[in-house]
């Protein structure tokens, strides 16, 4: 059983409902009791595409998914809530990646964890932080350290966690 942590993101199509609705299905990839789920951030998108803020979070669960098998099936959550991949860093209804993935290092053609972007985004450790206060990344690196008052600011909540 490996213990993994899921960035949500989305922007278009009522962006909390489909976190919500997210969440409904990565609960059903999950052991019993063993998902959480950081509140919800609204966060200014990437890159030069004119589109609406962002919402984001971060689950974290226990599964016996292989990696592969993890990503294929996040990939299937995404297209059921009507994802089309037409620009990078453009608007979507929703974004699922593997941040981590208990302490493993992959670098295959088809996934990169720990998440190629992580320790830039502060869409993506403060709401890890909130839910893996303790946090020690692959590398050795404790979570806490890499988040500071600046990027807390960048983020504004947009809805604590439900349920």
């Amino acid at each position: 059983m490996a213990q993994v942590y899921i960035a949500l993101g989305a922007n278009l199509a009522e962006p909390i409902d489909q976190l919500n609705n997210a969440c409904e299905v990565l609960l059903s990839l999950a052991e019993a009791n063993t998902f959480s789920v950081s509140p919800y951030y609204r966060s200014a998108p990437m890159g030069d595409v004119e589109q609406p803020d962002y919402v984001n979070a971060v689950a974290g669960f226990s599964t016996t998914l292989s990696p592969i098998d993890l990503l294929d099936a996040l990939q299937a959550i995404e297209n059921q809530q009507g994802r089309v991949r037409e620009l990078r860093w453009g608007p979507r209804t929703l974004d699922l990646d593997i941040l981590l993935y208990d302490d493993r290092c992959i670098d295959s053609p088809r996934l990169v964890v720990p998440h190629y972007g992580m320790r830039q985004r502060s869409f993506v450790l403060v709401p890890l932080n909130d839910i893996a206060p303790e946090l020690v990344l692959p590398d050795g690196t404790e979570l806490h350290s890499l988040i500071s008052t600046a990027l807390r600011a960048e983020l504004v909540l947009a809805q604590a966690p439900t349920g």
